[in-house]
């Protein structure tokens, strides 16, 4: 007598719990206080008032402490800044350098101000760095190689090339390429071994499957949205998960990592969790998926920034 098939297959793979990687501040770098839509930071020895739209409590610190930022961004307002709010302008309270430098974890990172209310650095990203180092001292038998695709100003490319790496650095804005560079003389690795790569990103990776090329350590950190050298359209959930088949073909058959940033607030780490079992079912390995977070330095409260899927083989 037939059998009736399962309407629901089983799942063999599931994470048990969802992991919260801090960073709880660096010499150069401290979140002091956050609350109202908005975070106080430090970087180096100036400080800066941002939005923060998960910081949904009250701000920790006395008004004070907030009016003596060296500078604040203010958006743009209703019909003048993009679906984030990032638009908008810094206004001063005191002349700042057009750069100045921040040490993190042995290389120098050239920081200035820019329209999108950024700095160049994204310093919650620091536990990723650590993990990728530990992936790369995994490494026996040959020179370790990294790709670091959306590699912005390069924060990531420049620890992994001074722990020793190979390191390829792929990003679609000739600006941010240019400002990795800048840091890169800075951090006085001008020998290091670094590929600089000004392309799309889902290009680059197709051309190295059919190259054939691996590598040990691959980051993915990508925008929602946003546009390649040429024009090229990348959107995280249209293009996101035929660009990660790709990226697993390119993954070294030893010694093999990932690392899967998500800042799209749309998504869930359970789905970038997900897909990257689903690209990664025919390797042995182990899943790490949650949620990066900065620590504020006095009320020692989280603040969530971005969303995670880490895999390393076994």
């Amino acid at each position: 007598m037939p059998t009736t098939p399962p309407l629901v297959r089983p799942v063999t793979q599931l994470p048990r719990s969802l992991s919260l990687a801090t960073m709880t501040g660096l010499p150069d770098y401290a979140l002091l206080d956050s609350g109202h839509g908005r975070k106080l930071e430090r970087f180096g020895g100036y400080t800066f008032d941002r939005p923060e739209p998960q910081a949904m409590w009250k701000q920790h610190l006395v008004p004070g402490a907030w009016l003596r930022a060296d500078a604040t961004f203010k958006d743009a307002g209703k019909g003048g800044a993009d679906d984030d709010g990032e638009a908008g302008r810094w206004r001063y309270t005191k002349p700042l350098p057009a750069t100045w430098p921040l040490d993190v974890m042995g290389v120098t990172m050239q920081c200035r101000l820019m329209n999108f209310r950024h700095l160049g650095l994204f310093p919650e990203q620091v536990p990723h760095w650590q993990w990728m180092l530990d992936r790369i001292k995994a490494v026996r038998g040959e020179q370790p190689r990294v790709l670091n695709l959306f590699a912005y100003t390069g924060a990531a490319s420049l620890i992994a090339a001074r722990a020793g790496a190979d390191v390829t650095h792929v990003d679609a804005s000739k600006k941010a390429i240019g400002w990795a560079k800048e840091n890169q003389a800075a951090s006085k690795l001008g020998d290091a071994p670094l590929r600089w790569i000004l392309e799309d990103a889902r290009k680059f990776v197709a051309r190295e499957v059919r190259r054939g090329r691996t590598y040990h350590v691959i980051l993915i950190d990508p925008p929602k949205f946003g546009r390649g050298p040429e024009g090229e359209v990348w959107d995280f959930f249209t293009h996101m998960p035929h660009m990660l088949r790709d990226c697993e073909q390119l993954l070294a058959p030893k010694y093999g990592a990932l690392i899967i940033t998500s800042y799209a607030i749309r998504a869930s780490a359970l789905a970038i969790d997900g897909l990257a079992r689903e690209c990664l079912e025919g390797r042995s390995g182990t899943f790490d998926t949650g949620e990066l977070a900065l620590v504020e330095t006095g009320a020692q409260r989280l603040l969530p920034t971005s969303l995670f899927t880490r895999w390393h083989a076994s």
